[in-house]
């Protein structure tokens, strides 16, 4: 089981606390540094000082980095045109050394783009379809080549398809919770599927449409990574439980239901069941950046058991 560790920047943090936990991910032994793509807070958050830019601190990251995987969780698609996004991230894929994942989602959160002048287009679906189509198309043109595609929202003509990443095929991640057009988008363009937020048996669910999916468009079902995304919140007591669970504005019960709560025993027992139904990554929502004490013990008594 590979523990990544997924951070929601828009709730406030600087680029300097995102490469502070970075490196702790990295010096702990965690697998991958992840971050949300949105520029608004969500709930009763102040979001100080404001938002930083996905790809932008990845760059950043990625040469201030050696080891951990980086990616998003997931790049909203209203927000970059694809033929603009694949460029960026072959970039900040070469910037890594070729460390680099894209989860691309079709982008949801209509208040941040009011806030900041950005189109949200009603529909959203056809066109993250499209987007997966022309990234992973561009990057897969043999160099010298030239790419076309003429769909319903966008068109490219005589595209050189350039830069290059540095890997030969960069980890796309499609995810979420609908039951037939997001498995089929899955089954068709990428290599792993995330499940955000979602139960034991809800996963289970989900995890089995995307296989059938998979298999539909005649590909073996467990050439996917299955993975899930959950908030993560752990103690060596009830009380060190309960004090971080304050610290994000969240109640114990509900995070040990929802989410990876409690003592390492409970989280590691936890994280077994999702296991059992065929998930081999989990994203750990880590929302207090500054306290990387909590990184420490999830490392030491966590992750030490699900080597």
């Amino acid at each position: 089981m590979d523990l990544r560790i997924f951070t929601e920047p828009q709730q406030g943090a600087t680029y300097d606390t995102l490469l502070t936990v970075a490196k702790a991910t990295e010096d702990l032994g965690f697998d991958a540094f992840f971050r949300s793509d949105h520029y608004l807070r969500m709930g009763s958050a102040d979001g100080l000082p404001g938002p930083t830019d996905a790809w932008i601190t990845l760059a950043g990251l990625a040469r201030e980095t050696k080891r951990i995987r980086l990616g998003t969780l997931m790049t909203a698609g209203t927000f970059r045109l694809p033929g603009v996004l694949a460029i960026q991230v072959a970039q900040i894929d070469q910037m890594s050394g070729g460390r680099v994942e894209l989860g691309l989602g079709a982008g949801w959160f209509e208040e941040e783009h009011k806030a900041y002048g950005i189109p949200f287009p009603k529909e959203k679906f056809g066109r993250l379809e499209e987007q997966l189509e022309i990234v992973t198309g561009l990057w897969a043109t043999e160099a010298g080549s030239t790419f076309d595609f003429h769909g319903e929202y966008y068109d490219l003509t005589d595209s050189p398809a350039l830069p290059k990443p540095a890997q030969a095929k960069i980890p796309v991640l499609v995810g979420g919770h609908g039951p037939s057009r997001t498995p089929a988008l899955a089954a068709k363009y990428a290599d792993e599927f995330n499940m955000p937020f979602g139960s034991v048996e809800d996963s289970e669910r989900q995890f089995a449409r995307v296989r059938a999916a998979a298999q539909e468009a005649g590909r073996k079902s467990d050439e996917l990574t299955y993975s899930n995304a959950l908030v993560v919140c752990v103690g060596k007591d009830d009380q060190e439980v309960a004090r971080r669970a304050a610290a994000i504005g969240r109640e114990v019960p509900e995070l040990k239901s929802n989410g990876l709560a409690g003592s390492p025993a409970e989280v590691v027992d936890k994280i077994g069941r999702y296991a059992e139904i065929g998930s081999r990554r989990i994203y750990l929502q880590v929302l207090d950046l500054h306290d990387l004490e909590h990184l420490e013990l999830i490392s030491a008594q966590v992750q030490s058991q699900l080597s």
